[in-house]
C-alpha cells in the first residue's frame, strides 16, 4: 500500500501557501516527493518502489506506521515535520458482517470539488499513485483495483466510493499533475510499471482497471497491451469516442484564439461535465435564499475548472490521441470488461458508443444509466461496489467463486432494495411471516429458525418468486442472515443481455446472494454452514399455468436430502400464499405460443438457457422461460409459514441410505403441502388483509413492519 497524503503538491513550486495536516507516512521513493492531506496515502513516483523501500508487508499492507505533523511551508519550500515511530500489526479481516458500513452518503460531489480544487494547484511533477485514507484496510486476499481519472487527471473520482471499495480491493488512484505534460504513450508506460508489479506480485489475482472518461482509453490501452495479465477492466463512458464528441471542435477553436480568451473555455465546459443540475445542486441548503443558492450553484460548478484554462488545449489533443491510440486495439482486448454507459451524457455520445464497444470487444457487458450523465461516479444513487457485485465480476482468483467471493450486503444496498427496488411490492403486499417452534408452536416472527448453519430452507416457489423479495428481506432485518438462493441460470446468462441492459433485478439477486442451481453449489454453501433457500420446483414451479396456484411441482428424484444429510444440516420446510390476492394470471405459456413473433422469442430465450434438469424427469424439467400475462388486483398480502426444523446432525452415515433418504424427502413435501393449506385456511381470519384495512392501520398506529396479522 501507499504512503499516506490527500493533495499533492510535491515536488514543491514556488507556492506562497501554507497547508497544514494530521498524516501517517510510510516513506517515498524519493525525498523530494511530498504530498500534502489529511485523507489520502501516496507514493512519490510509483508505489512500487515504495513498496520496495518499505520491505515487510503483511497481505499487502506496511507493519510499520509512522505518524506525522506536517507543515509545508511553501515560502521557503521545507517540510517541516514532527515523527512519531510505532509499530503497528494490521489485523486483515477474511469477511465482512452483513449490514456493514459501506460510508454512501458521507461524501458529496462537493468533497470533489473542494479536493480538486485544492489538488490541482501547481502542484509539479510527473504523475503518481495515491490511496485515499478512507479505503482503509481491504479484506485478505483483496485484488488490486488501479483506478485511471478522467479528462481532469486529479484522480478523485472515486471520493463517493472509497470506503465501500476499500472494504474489497486495494486501491490505487493515479494523479496526472495539472501542468505534466506526459504523453498518452508515457502515460500506458507508467501504468504499465504498476501492472507489471502487481502480476509479479500477485500472479493469480485478477487486476481491476477502472477507467473514467479519458482512463477508459488508457484502461483498453494497458489491457491490449498485456493479453496475459487476467484484468477486469470497468469503463465508464470511455472516451473512445472523443472524435465524435462536442469537444473535438474545441481543438481548432482555441488554436485560433486569443490567448487571454481561453480562461473563458472552462466555464462553458462546466455545462457538459455531467448532468449540471445534479452537480449543481450538490450540498446546497434549502433554506438559503435564492440569491445564495444561485451563488453556490455556480460556484459547486465552476470553482474547480479555471485552472484549466492553461492546459485544456493539451489536454483536448491527448483526449484525441488517446482515442486513437485505443481504438486502433480494441481487437486485441481479450479482458473481462464491464461497460458503463450514461443515456444523458453532454460530453461524450456514450450511449451510441455503448452499442459499438459492445460488438467489438471479446468479452463484454453493459449496464445502461439512463437519467444520468458523464460524470457517472460522483452522481448520487450511483454504487460502483454494488454494480461489480450485481454483474458477477468481484473476484480474488482467475476464476469466480460464489462462495468465497460473495460480499454480503451493505447497510446502503439493503435500504436501496427494501426502499426504492422492492418498495411497491412491500407497501402493497406488507407481507406477514410465522415460524414453527420447537414444542410445535406457531409464532408471528422469525424465532422459530435456527440461527445456526447449515440450513436447508425447502419450499413453494410462488408465481413469478414473489414470495423471494420478503424472504430475503426479513432474514436480513430479524435474523441479520443472508439467504444464499439456489436461482436458475437464465440469472447468470449473458448472453440474454444487450448494451441497453439496465441494472434489474436479476442484478439485485446477486448482489443478495443467489447462485447457479447446481449440485457442487448446493454442496460448498452447506460446507460452509450458510443459510440455503431451494425450491425443487424450480422455473416451472414460479412460472406455472392456469389452475396450477399452489401446486407442487417436485422431481420424483430425492435431490437435495443426500447433501443436507451429508452435513448434517437442519432442513425447514416452508410455504407461501398470496399470489392470487395480488395478481390474475390472464396469459400462461400455452396461450402466449399461440401469438406470432412472441412465440419465436419464447423459444430463442429457452434456447440460449442451460436447463438445469434433463427432460427425461418429468414436468418439473418443463422450463422454458417466458413472462405471463398478468393483470393486477387489489393488493391482498403474502403469507409465509416456517415449519418445524428437521435435524439431520447426527444421521451423516445415513445419507447412502435410499429407503432414509426418500421417506425424508417425502416429510418434507409433505410438510410444505400443510404448511400452504394452513396459510390458505388462516389467511380468511386476518382483519388486515386488506390493503385498505392495512393503510388506515399505518396512519393511525405502526409502520409495515408491525401490522398485525392472524392469530396463529
Amino acid at each position: 500500500m501507499a504512503s499516506v497524503f490527500p493533495f499533492v503538491v510535491s515536488p514543491l513550486t514556488n507556492s506562497e501557501i501554507k497547508l497544514q495536516y494530521r498524516v501517517r507516512v510510510e516513506g517515498f521513493r524519493g525525498s523530494d516527493s511530498v504530498l500534502s492531506s489529511n485523507s489520502i496515502r501516496a507514493s512519490g513516483t510509483s508505489s512500487i518502489g515504495q513498496k520496495e523501500k518499505t520491505g515487510a508487508l503483511v497481505d499487502g499492507s506496511p507493519t510499520k506506521e509512522e505518524e506525522s505533523d506536517v507543515l509545508i511551508d511553501g515560502g521557503n519550500e521545507k517540510l517541516k515535520s514532527r515523527v512519531e515511530g510505532k509499530w503497528v500489526k494490521d489485523e486483515v479481516s477474511e469477511d465482512l458482517e452483513v449490514w456493514w458500513d459501506d460510508g454512501y452518503g458521507m461524501k458529496t460531489v462537493q468533497d470533489y470539488f473542494k479536493g480538486a480544487k485544492e489538488i490541482t494547484k501547481s502542484d509539479g511533477g510527473p504523475p503518481r499513485w495515491f490511496c485515499p485514507v478512507e479505503c482503509g484496510q481491504p479484506l485478505k486476499n483483496s485484488p488490486v483495483l488501479l483506478y485511471l481519472p478522467g479528462f481532469d487527471g486529479v484522480g478523485l473520482g472515486l471520493i463517493l466510493h472509497h470506503k465501500a471499495l476499500g472494504k474489497v480491493f486495494e486501491v490505487q488512484c493515479l494523479h496526472v499533475p495539472v501542468y505534466d505534460r506526459t504523453p498518452f504513450e508515457g502515460l500506458v508506460t507508467f501504468v504499465e510499471e504498476m501492472v507489471t508489479f502487481e502480476h509479479a506480485s500477485s500472479p493469480d489475482k485478477p487486476i481491476y482497471l477502472v477507467g473514467d472518461s479519458f482512463g477508459g482509453c488508457l484502461a483498453l490501452a494497458i489491457a491490449a497491451r498485456n493479453p496475459d495479465v487476467d484484468f477486469v477492466v470497468i469503463l465508464t463512458n470511455p472516451g473512445t469516442s472523443f472524435d465524435r464528441s462536442q469537444l473535438l471542435p474545441l481543438i481548432r477553436v482555441m488554436e485560433g484564439l486569443p490567448e487571454g480568451l481561453h480562461s473563458v473555455i472552462p466555464y462553458l465546459l462546466s455545462s457538459v461535465i455531467g448532468n449540471p443540475l445534479k452537480l449543481g445542486m450538490a450540498d446546497i441548503e434549502f433554506t438559503l435564499p435564492l440569491k445564495s443558492k444561485i451563488e453556490q450553484f455556480s460556484a459547486n460548478l465552476t470553482g474547480y475548472l479555471p485552472h484549466l484554462s492553461d492546459t485544456l488545449l493539451w489536454k483536448l489533443k491527448l483526449a484525441k490521441s488517446a482515442a486513437a491510440y485505443a481504438n486502433s486495439r480494441l481487437h486485441a482486448v481479450k479482458a473481462e470488461v464491464l461497460l458503463l454507459a450514461s443515456g444523458d451524457d453532454y460530453f461524450l455520445p456514450s450511449r451510441d458508443e455503448a452499442v459499438r464497444l459492445h460488438r467489438l470487444l471479446q468479452n463484454c457487458i453493459v449496464r445502461h444509466f439512463e437519467d444520468n450523465g458523464h460524470l457517472l461516479l460522483m452522481e448520487e444513487g450511483i454504487n460502483l461496489l454494488t454494480i461489480i457485485k450485481g454483474t458477477g465480476i468481484y473476484r480474488r482468483s482467475r476464476r469466480h467463486d460464489f462462495i468465497s467471493d460473495f460480499v454480503p450486503p451493505s447497510k446502503s444496498e439493503f435500504k436501496c432494495f427494501c426502499g426504492q427496488v422492492i418498495g411497491p411490492l412491500r407497501t402493497s403486499s406488507s407481507y406477514a411471516m410465522f415460524s414453527t417452534l420447537a414444542d410445535g408452536r406457531i409464532v408471528r416472527g422469525l424465532a422459530g429458525v435456527p440461527d445456526n448453519g447449515p440450513v436447508l430452507f425447502v419450499g413453494y416457489h410462488m408465481l413469478l418468486g414473489l414470495e423471494v423479495y420478503s424472504l430475503l428481506e426479513e432474514f436480513l432485518r430479524q435474523k441479520n442472515v443472508v439467504l444464499r438462493g439456489i436461482a436458475h441460470p437464465a440469472i447468470f446468462n449473458r448472453r440474454l443481455e444487450n448494451s441497453f441492459s439496465k441494472f434489474s433485478m436479476p442484478d439485485w439477486l446477486r448482489v443478495g446472494g443467489a447462485v447457479p442451481a447446481t449440485a457442487s453449489t448446493l454442496f460448498k454453501l452447506l460446507s460452509n454452514k450458510k443459510h440455503v433457500l431451494l425450491y425443487p420446483g424450480g422455473a416451472r414451479e414460479a412460472l406455472h399455468f392456469k389452475g396450477e396456484e399452489y401446486k407442487l411441482m417436485w422431481p420424483e428424484q430425492p435431490e437435495f436430502v443426500s447433501i443436507a444429510v451429508r452435513f448434517g444440516a437442519t432442513i425447514v420446510p416452508f410455504g407461501s400464499v398470496g399470489e392470487d390476492d395480488l395478481l390474475d394470471l390472464v396469459l400462461d405459456y400455452d396461450d402466449l405460443m399461440k401469438i406470432p413473433v412472441l412465440n419465436d422469442y419464447i423459444r430463442d430465450a429457452s434456447r440460449n438457457t442451460r436447463s438445469v434438469r434433463d427432460e427425461s424427469k418429468g414436468e418439473v424439467a418443463n422450463e422454458e422461460l417466458f413472462f405471463p400475462g398478468l393483470w393486477p388486483k387489489i393488493p391482498g398480502r403474502i403469507y409465509s409459514l416456517f415449519g418445524k426444523p428437521i435435524a439431520t446432525k447426527g444421521k451423516e452415515e445415513l445419507m447412502k441410505d435410499k429407503e432414509y433418504v426418500n421417506e425424508m424427502y417425502l416429510k418434507v413435501k409433505s410438510e410444505v403441502r400443510r404448511n400452504i393449506e394452513y396459510l390458505l385456511k388462516k389467511r380468511d381470519e386476518d382483519p388486515y388483509r386488506n390493503i385498505f384495512d392495512r393503510t388506515l392501520y399505518r396512519a393511525l398506529y405502526s409502520p409495515l413492519s408491525d401490522i398485525p396479522a392472524f392469530d396463529p
